[in-house]
């Protein structure tokens, strides 16, 4: 079975942009989203600033690329609690998303021998204490969205 993976950490909100979000963090994201941005194709308009660390890196298991991704965030854990406290007042907030497509033949990022002895098993996953303590510390959400990309497949 094909598998595209990744994760990120996200902040959101309604007034406070990513710009504003990186000087009071002192972090680069890897994706911002501007709210309400003029886009030259028909896209949804976004309804929030959100401010992202992202790892899309394939050949690892969610709990590896949540890994990498803490590792950046955590010598910042009390900033970040700050600012998610002012957007938690903003409708904002903070969220661990956790993206699978399963069957998604046209991005397969499986090992190209997934029986192998060294093939990393990507279906398997776990949040260990450290992660959920990270989480607590911010006040931020977990969001794990899941999908079939086959032809005629259902979200699950």
């Amino acid at each position: 079975m094909s598998l595209r993976q990744y994760a990120y950490f996200g902040l959101s909100s309604q007034h406070i942009s990513a710009d504003e979000m990186t000087s009071r963090l002192g972090i680069t994201p890897d994706e911002v989203t501007v709210r309400g941005s003029r886009i030259t194709t028909p896209r949804a308009i976004p309804a929030s600033h959100r401010w992202k660390i992202v790892c899309r890196e394939p050949g690892l298991c969610v709990d590896e690329q949540i890994a990498r991704i803490l590792d950046r965030l955590r010598p910042h854990t009390a900033r970040i609690a700050e600012l998610v406290g002012q957007l938690s007042a903003d409708d904002g907030g903070a969220v661990l998303q956790v993206v699978r497509c399963f069957n998604d033949t046209d991005h397969d990022e499986s090992p190209s021998h997934p029986d192998a002895p060294d093939a990393p098993n990507l279906f398997g996953w776990h949040l260990d204490r450290d992660v959920l303590d990270f989480l607590a510390a911010v006040n931020a959400e977990l969001d794990v969205d899941e999908y079939d990309m086959t032809p005629g497949g259902d979200i699950t």
